[in-house]
Parts: structure tokens; C-alpha cells; sequence
């Protein structure tokens, strides 16, 4: 048997691992879990959007602008219905749109289960953006973040952001931050339209479109399987282990529990 390329940590904690970079020239960061605590999204994003659904789709369903995006919901529960009709029953033709409640009661489903369907991602964006601009919303980063992204960006780092919210919701977030407006220190925004964020593929995507070496592009999330997959990319990783995040164990990459405690160098 080969040896592993690898070795797993077995001191635990922060202090314990090698957060220092060399030769880095961007970094491309998640949102929960790593900038923004994974409680914001769960207790309040999505909460907001799974109340708003309804009124916002009997205020604006009519608006020329919103519907490809109903169009692609519309498909989108067509698919699910025919996946539950018992395969000895015929499968109903997809050509009647669903009802107003029909349709939200089956978004409100996907909510819950924190399904990354690209359409339903593009709608919550829309929703969360009514809500930042009456200030019902406001993004809490970690205290490290902003200092640490403003200090990387004066030295000339490249910043860039992979999630699995649309770029739109992205970009209101770290304009709505608790920090102040964030959007000019980040020159990429990555959703899924990119591809999944456990497809080692998609890393190399954002590679080209970043125009770097995989090698120069450091990966930070607080998801074990997604880091496997930047790594496997070529991609350096480090993982994110904050307060309140689901996952603990960083597998045998490198983790830090402030984005301060990394250590780039050009």
C-alpha cells in the first residue's frame, strides 16, 4: 500500500496546524461558516424567505423581469411531481403551471431541506434584497473578517467568493454587513452556476476564470468534503472551524478558527 500524501492532524485546535502560505495570490472564501456565522443563515435567512415566499410571488409574478425564474420553478416542480407519480402510473404532461400555493408550499419544502436548486437560490436572493433594503437584514460577519479581507486586499491579494447562495444574494450580503459595504475588496463571485461545490471540476472553472494556477488560489470553507474536492483540484485549502459550524473535523487539512491566524505571503 502507498503511503498517504497526507498525514491527518492529531493534536486538536487551531495552534496545531500550519496556517502559513507562500506564493498565494488569491483567495477564494466561503460565506457560511467561515465569513458569516452558519446561524444567520439558518435562523434568518432562510426563515425570511420561507415567510415571504407567497407575497412576494402574488406581488411581482406578473413582472415581465421574473418570468425565466418562474419558468425554471415552474420546471422545477413539474420534475418533482413526476419523480412521485408510482411508476406504473402515467406521468402527467408538464404543461399547466402549478397554482400560487402549490408552487410555494413546494419551495417552502426545498427550504427546509437546504436543497441548492439554482432557481430557488436566485429567488431567495430577490426576497433577501426587499428585506436589506427596509433593514429587516443585516449581515453579522466575525469580528476578523473585515480587518483580515481589508489587510489581504492592501497587500494585493485577489478575493473572491464561492457559494452556494446566488452571486446576487452574495453581494448583498457583504454590502449590508454589520462591517459596512465589502463588495469592492472581492474581484470574483462564484455560485453554482459554476458548478457544485463538491465537484473538483468546478474549482478548476473558477481557476480559469481567475486566470491563476490552481496552486496560487487558496480554498477557505468550513466544509470538509468541499476542501477534499479543491484539493484534489490542486487548489491549497485550509478549513474553517468557527462557533456554532456543523462540522469539526478538518480530515488532514489545515484549520484555523479566525481568518487572522492565516498567514500569506506573495
Amino acid at each position: 500500500m502507498n503511503p498517504p500524501t497526507s498525514t491527518p492532524h492529531t493534536a486538536s485546535g487551531a495552534e496545531a496546524t500550519d496556517r502559513s502560505r507562500t506564493g498565494i495570490r488569491h483567495v477564494l472564501l466561503d460565506i457560511e461558516g467561515t465569513t458569516c456565522p452558519v446561524s444567520f443563515v439558518a435562523d434568518t435567512l432562510f426563515p425570511y424567505a420561507r415567510a415571504h415566499l407567497e407575497p412576494f410571488l402574488r406581488q411581482h409574478e406578473q413582472e415581465p423581469e421574473l418570468q425565466p425564474l418562474l419558468c425554471a420553478l415552474n420546471e422545477a416542480w413539474h420534475q418533482a411531481e413526476d419523480a412521485a407519480q408510482e411508476p406504473l402510473q402515467p406521468q402527467h404532461a408538464a404543461v399547466e403551471p402549478p397554482c400560487l400555493d402549490q408552487l410555494c408550499r413546494f419551495l417552502q419544502s426545498l427550504i427546509d431541506e437546504d436543497r441548492k436548486l439554482t432557481a430557488l437560490k436566485d429567488l431567495q436572493g430577490l426576497i433577501w434584497k426587499e428585506g436589506y433594503a427596509t433593514g429587516a437584514l443585516r449581515a453579522p460577519l466575525f469580528a476578523d473578517v473585515a480587518p483580515t479581507l481589508k489587510r489581504w486586499h492592501a497587500t494585493g491579494l485577489q478575493l473572491a467568493v464561492y457559494s452556494s447562495g446566488s452571486v446576487a444574494a452574495q453581494q448583498l450580503l457583504y454590502e449590508h454587513s454589520d462591517s459596512g459595504d465589502l463588495r469592492l475588496l472581492f474581484g470574483g463571485w462564484f455560485d453554482t452556476r459554476i458548478g457544485s461545490k463538491q465537484d473538483p471540476g468546478s474549482y478548476l472553472r473558477i481557476a480559469d476564470s481567475l486566470a491563476a494556477p490552481a496552486s496560487k488560489i487558496l480554498f477557505v470553507s468550513d466544509s470538509l468534503a468541499e476542501l477534499d474536492a479543491a484539493h484534489s483540484s490542486g487548489l491549497a485549502v485550509i478549513f474553517s472551524n468557527r462557533p456554532g459550524n456543523p462540522e469539526h473535523d478538518p480530515g488532514f487539512h489545515d484549520q484555523v478558527t479566525s481568518l487572522e491566524q492565516i498567514e500569506l505571503s506573495l
